[in-house]
């Protein structure tokens, strides 16, 4: 009769499992090995003892094919990383290139030009954004033509502003000017008044001699009698007095 079929489970007898610990980990360290020898295979192994005691075997060593193994994971996955990241960007190119495709459809559209292959609710659809655009470009329009008229508005208030400024400032100088003419007026009156209340003095003047060289200039008949009066009263010539 053969062995009956052992139920796996955690050997509670501390003795017997630490006996087919060692059996079975000898067993798998001969399998190993034997499965590298006969398979010409690179074959790891590494066991630890619930004591935490390191059993290792590596046909090649174990630290090389566990660096083999991490160096074949990573390259694995970044091939499957740029795989994917080139299907990604294959998708988007296509939806790009797609939407531009309808981008330029609709441009020609909205030119008027390539409208054989739509129907009439397509052309219905096209004559709506027309409305539309047109809708909107006379609101703006409209929009910046009364912006500007507001800004010549304030320029208007603002030169006006500017131009009652100088008005005023030209009426304070005006007035100015006024007074400085007036008080002139007034100072001019006083100097010929004190003028007239010395009359002997002009007199004194115009009787003093001076001497003439040349043409003699063109006296009135009314100057020629005051002047002889004065020649006949101070006993000088008529041909040197002025």
């Amino acid at each position: 009769m053969g062995r009956g079929r052992v139920e796996l489970k955690r050997i509670e007898n501390k003795i017997n499992r630490q006996v087919t610990f060692s059996k079975r980990r000898n067993g798998l360290l001969k399998k190993a090995y034997e499965l590298s020898v006969l398979c010409d295979a690179e074959v790891a192994l590494i066991i630890f003892s619930s004591r935490g005691k390191l059993y290792e075997f590596g046909s090649a060593g174990t630290s090389k094919t566990i660096e083999r193994y991490q160096h074949c994971c990573y390259n694995s996955q970044t091939n499957h990383a740029a795989d994917h990241e080139t299907q990604s960007w294959y998708q988007e190119v296509s939806k790009l290139k797609a939407k531009f495709d309808s981008l330029q459809r609709s441009h020609r559209h909205l030119l008027g030009e390539d409208l054989g292959p739509l129907n009439v609710k397509e052309l219905q659809q096209l004559e709506r954004q027309l409305e539309a655009a047109l809708a909107q470009a006379r609101q703006r329009k409209t929009q910046m033509m009364l912006d500007q008229m507001e800004e010549l508005r304030k320029k208007e208030r603002h030169l006006g502003e500017i131009n009652q400024q100088l008005k005023l400032k030209l009426e304070a100088e005006g007035c100015s000017l006024k007074a400085m003419q007036g008080a002139w007026v007034s100072d001019t009156a006083l100097d010929g008044n004190a003028y007239q209340m010395l009359p002997s003095h002009s007199i004194a003047m115009e009787c003093e001699p001076t001497l003439q060289i040349g043409y003699p200039h063109y006296v009135p008949p009314e100057a020629a009698m005051a002047r002889t009066s004065v020649g006949e009263n101070s006993n000088f010539m008529l041909g040197w007095v002025l």
